[in-house]
């Protein structure tokens, strides 16, 4: 049990997760405050969320320490080599979409924080965050306005509401 604990301590991916954990929990604060709308329910949903994160590796490293399930084969070798894998469990593949998450909360909050992010970045980032997450904005407001695209989010209550008016 103690080298069990001695590796989760030593795991770079979980080191990695905690690290954007705490990053991503800053600069959301951060955001709430500029915004002014700290709300700490929405503070404490976070942490929750985040805890819940943490707890679910922890006990999915647990089962991979007793199963010893490896998904290395379904992972492109270029990939494999770029990040060093030589095992991927099931508390790997998970940390790694929560690492994407956190990263792209990161993102997300550093554009409501008005970070300088360059220009064409910021649009591609602002067109992936709005078509897989949605919660870049607020509803009907313009994202991305340039001189080729306007992107807007269209709602259809907000839709039956203009009809009803």
């Amino acid at each position: 049990m103690i080298t069990f604990v001695i590796s989760l301590i030593n795991d770079e991916w979980i080191k990695t997760l905690i690290t954007l954990i705490a990053l991503d929990t800053i600069l959301g604060f951060l955001r709430s405050i500029k915004e002014k709308q700290t709300n700490s329910c929405i503070g404490i949903d976070g942490i929750i969320r985040k805890v819940a994160m943490l707890f679910c590796i922890f006990f999915l490293s647990l089962v991979d320490h007793m199963i010893q399930i490896d998904f290395i084969s379904f992972i492109p070798e270029e990939f494999k080599t770029m990040v060093n894998l030589q095992k991927i469990g099931i508390a790997d593949l998970f940390n790694l979409l929560f690492i994407i998450f956190e990263f792209l909360s990161i993102i997300k909050n550093a554009i409501r924080c008005k970070l300088p992010i360059p220009k064409k970045l910021q649009e591609f980032l602002e067109k992936i965050m709005l078509q897989f997450t949605g919660e870049l904005n607020n509803k009907n407001e313009t994202i991305i306005q340039t001189n080729e695209v306007k992107i807007e989010r269209v709602y259809p209550e907000a839709e039956e509401n203009k009809e009803g008016e």
